[in-house]
Parts: structure tokens; sequence; C-alpha cells
């Protein structure tokens, strides 16, 4: 099992972004000095819930300050994107890192990116197809050609540079829906799965992905499913259990849970077209008791329980624990610093 680490960037109350910025740089130095196998940036548009506009440049910027780690896009939003920029600014980061690029893609949700971007959130899906399609063609083919709904290529492309990963950086698609997992199963394309779905629906989601890989040929031995989860260790049972009840006091769910994030078709206040399934998680608040997820959604407890968590994850088919230590709660960078050393020196040598 590996492990990296989820980092939003989230702008908590009083912070300027500066320090958001300065914290998190410090934080990844330290997961290095730690032994985790990589990290994760999301990329997040107008507004505090994450203040990374770019991917790439932010990626740029830790090879420059690692020197093993992996360097996650967690996830780009490539519906938003010029897909021939994607996949220059994606080589150039994979050849300043010395191929330690792994690309976490999807089509993302919030409303309020979508239509500052000027674009219809129910064309996610299409446009991230079309994305992905002339992405890998620019990174393994020369002279490429496209021409799509929303993207085509006026003449022949060759991408310089090339990735230097071969045949191009690894990729993972979030999904976690049957559907969607079995687009992409088919196609050998390994999954981010939902760090808000429940563990029984990332067991489906992964038995999924390998039955419909299995059915088109796609040789998986060497695939990594990637599982996202809020992740907290503390020395006993009780102490994480009071954790988990101080963590949730101190998280304010409006500032994730609301209609600019929901993805909502303004004309109609409802999910927009392919968002169904949002419509209650978002609208509602996102809303569940810490009995459910202490059972069903989180890594957590003393280090016994979370490594017998791990082993259960990595029993459904997931080679990648991506840890979220807390993204959105306003923890001092002082006690995150004793919980991932504390993860570092009784969780993770369980499964080296």
């Amino acid at each position: 099992m590996k492990f990296s680490t989820f980092h939003l960037f989230h702008q908590n109350a009083g912070q300027t972004a500066r320090e958001v910025y300065d914290d998190q740089i410090e934080i990844v130095e330290l997961l290095e000095e730690l032994g985790f196998d990589g990290v994760w940036v999301a990329e997040h548009h107008f507004r505090d819930y994450g203040v990374v506009p770019n991917v790439f440049t932010l990626l740029s910027h830790l090879a420059a300050r690692t020197e093993r780690l992996r360097l996650g896009t967690g996830i780009v939003v490539l519906p938003l994107h010029n897909p021939i920029h994607v996949a220059e600014e994606a080589a150039m980061v994979d050849l300043l890192s010395g191929g330690r690029l792994q690309m976490g893609i999807g089509r993302g949700y919030q409303s309020v990116e979508f239509e500052n971007f000027g674009l219809d959130l129910a064309e996610a899906r299409d446009r991230f197809d079309e994305s992905l399609d002339m992405i890998l063609g620019l990174w393994t083919h020369d002279a490429f050609e496209y021409k799509g709904r929303f993207h085509e290529t006026n003449h022949p492309l060759t991408l310089m540079p090339r990735p230097v990963q071969r045949p191009h950086p690894p990729l993972h698609v979030a999904a976690v829906s049957p559907e969607t997992v079995g687009m992409y199963a088919a196609r050998g394309l390994p999954i981010l799965a939902d760090p808000a779905a429940p563990f029984k629906k990332i067991a489906r989601a992964a038995e999924t992905w390998h039955a419909v890989a299995a059915e088109h040929g796609v040789d998986a031995e060497d695939v990594e499913l990637v599982a996202s989860r809020s992740v907290h260790v503390a020395p006993t049972i009780a102490q994480a259990r009071e954790d988990q009840v101080r963590f949730e006091a101190m998280f304010d769910r409006s500032r994730i849970f609301n209609v600019r994030s929901a993805p909502v078709d303004p004309a109609t206040g409802r999910a927009a077209k392919g968002f169904e399934y949002y419509q209650d998680r978002y609208l509602k608040g996102g809303s569940v008791d810490n009995e459910f997820r202490w059972e069903q959604l989180e890594v957590i407890g003393d280090p016994e329980r979370v490594i017998g968590q791990i082993q259960l994850i990595r029993e459904m088919g997931f080679g990648n624990l991506m840890c979220d230590f807390g993204s959105t709660r306003p923890v001092p960078i002082e006690e995150m610093r004793r919980v991932l050393r504390f993860f570092a020196a009784e969780v993770m040598p369980a499964f080296r």
C-alpha cells in the first residue's frame, strides 16, 4: 500500500492566501522526510474553499522543494481548460520533476466555476471526454490531429516538450458510480475513489473496475487504484473519538456544501444534467453523524484500528491511500505535524 496526502489549500478565517501556501509547502516537505509516497493538490477557483487555481504552477514549485515525492493533480478539472495547454503544462512538470507527475482528472462539479468561465455544466462529461482524448493523443503521437465538438487541431500538432514518463504520466479518473467506473475501466484508466462515498461503495467501485477491465482484456497487474479517505490516528480509541467530535465542531459545513459549490443548473435550481447524484448530497448540506463517519466513511482510530481499516481497503483492490488529514479544518500546523509523525511511525511500517 502506498500512502499519499490530499491538499485542498483551504483558506481558513483569518489566513492570507500566502499563509496557506507557506503552511502547506512546509507540510509537503515534512511528508517527504517522513517517507510518504506522494501528494495531490486540488484545483479550485473563485472561493477560499481552495486557493490553487493552477495546480501545475504549484507542482512546479513543489518539484523544486522535493526530490522523491510523487506530485499529483487532485484533480485537474478538464472542462475548464484548453486540453492542449493541459498536455503542455503537465509534460513540463513531468520533465522538471524528473518523471514524478501523476495526473488525477475529473469533470468538476462546482457551478460557480463553470458559470464564471462561461461554460454549461451539463456539457461537463462531453468536454471531459474530448479533453482526455486530446491529451492522450498529444502525449503519445507526433503530428496529432483531432476534431471534436468543443476542440480541434487546426493542423497536425507535435507536443514540445513530451512527458518523461512513457507512454505518459499515470492517469487516475475521479469516479465512483458504476457507469463511470466501467467506462474508464474499459480503457484501462484507473479510478480515484470519492472520499464522500462509504466504504461499501468504493469496494463496489473497485470490484466493478477490475471486472470490466478483465472483460476488455486490460492488463491490470500494475494498475494502481486510489482510495481517498479522511484519515486520523490517535494513541487511543477514546482520544480518536474525542478528536472526531472536536473536528466536527470546528468544521463550518456551510462553506463547503452550498449552492455555489453544488452542481446546480441556474435555469432550474436543480442538479444539472448528469449530476443528479449530487442533488441531496450538496443542496441538503452533506450532513452525516459522527457514528456514520466512524463506521462507514473515515479511516480513524488508534493505530490498530487504522491499520485494520487500511488492510480492508487494500483487500478491496486499492493500492494507494490518499489521506486527507484535515484539509477543511483550521488545525494548527504544530498539531498537524504531530499527527503526521505519529501516522508515519505507528501505521505506515505495517505496510512496508
